[in-house]
């Protein structure tokens, strides 16, 4: 077969070139961003925009299971919130959600950073243990919630285990079931859930900050301590405040762990807002409380949100 029979045997390359074409013209990035700006923006306002909106006007307004699927609800203004803040138990919620939160950031911080510069030295076995760390942070919050029940279990738990081995303990503690240890189990394990996340976003930090400043700083006698505090804290706090606002964020909204381990007890020793919101909602059927918890903490992570872009901006202006 001669070279202008092979061509005419294949009539379908001009096809295919044509196809080429249009797909080219398509993904050219002036004709398809539009396309997916249109898209991302569909998605936030079905996914994310719609639900906060309904939930901050579902906080205005009486909520019941007699008018849930109405359209057509009593509004109250801010009666909802008035009422929360008059509940007993907001002050309890309130300091356990403030101390959640606060010993979370900062040791999930602070590990993170130590578990950070401790796989930047190099030894053998480094890339497995941090893969045994990263794993942790795969397993969804109902597991690691129920593998750390198991750990703080009174009678045959690991840690008591270890604990009376140890002559630490003369009787079995009760971390879960006694209210002055219930918050500090719950803290202990979303500590460690959190932990491998804060690590991987310091250990990109302290990748970009180049070797030959601490190279400098060894040469002019600083130790390693005067190299952490000098080269080290200066430039990873722009990683440390987004690490600081995500961490706000994102134990804020727990709640699988501790729904698994406590249920927000006992006594409400371990409830926090997420938990209470949940109560009031799905135990109570008190839709309007629950959303109205939802929005107060909407508006805290709100806050650190913008608090962490003027920090951005500051840093970027020095």
């Amino acid at each position: 077969m001669t070279s202008i029979d092979a061509t005419a045997a294949r009539p379908g390359r001009p096809r295919a070139a044509m196809r080429r074409g249009v797909l080219d013209r398509f993904t050219d990035s002036t004709a398809i961003w539009p396309v997916l700006v249109a898209a991302t923006a569909l998605y936030l306002i079905a996914f994310v925009g719609y639900p906060v909106l309904y939930t901050i006007i579902m906080s205005l307004q009486e909520v019941s299971v007699g008018n849930l699927r109405s359209l057509s609800r009593p509004w109250v203004g801010f009666d909802n919130y008035t009422r929360l803040f008059a509940d007993p138990l907001f002050p309890l919620v309130l300091r356990n959600t403030v101390l959640f939160v606060g010993l979370n950031v900062v040791l999930q911080c602070a590990g993170g950073l130590a578990v950070a510069l401790f796989f930047q030295q190099r030894f053998p076995g480094a890339s497995f243990l941090r893969g045994l760390v990263l794993a942790g942070w795969i397993l969804p919050p109902l597991v690691i919630g129920a593998v750390w029940k198991w750990l703080l279990a009174s009678d045959n738990g690991v840690l008591n285990y270890a604990l009376a081995s140890l002559g630490h303990i003369a009787k079995p503690v009760y971390w879960l079931s006694d209210p002055a240890t219930s918050l500090l189990a719950v803290t202990m394990a979303n500590v460690w859930f959190g932990l491998p996340f804060n690590m991987i976003l310091l250990a990109a930090g302290l990748a970009g900050i180049p070797r030959e400043l601490y190279e400098a700083a060894a040469i002019d006698g600083a130790g390693p301590v005067r190299r952490f505090l000098s080269v080290t804290l200066p430039l990873l706090r722009p990683t440390l405040y987004a690490l600081v606002a995500l961490s706000t964020i994102y134990t804020m909204r727990a709640f699988d762990l501790i729904w698994t381990m406590t249920h927000g007890g006992p006594v409400d020793s371990s409830n926090i807002f997420p938990v209470w919101s949940y109560k009031l909602s799905f135990e109570v059927f008190d839709f309007s409380g629950g959303a109205a918890i939802s929005t107060l903490m909407l508006a805290v992570v709100f806050v650190v949100a913008v608090a962490y872009l003027r920090s951005v901006r500051a840093e970027q202006s020095l």
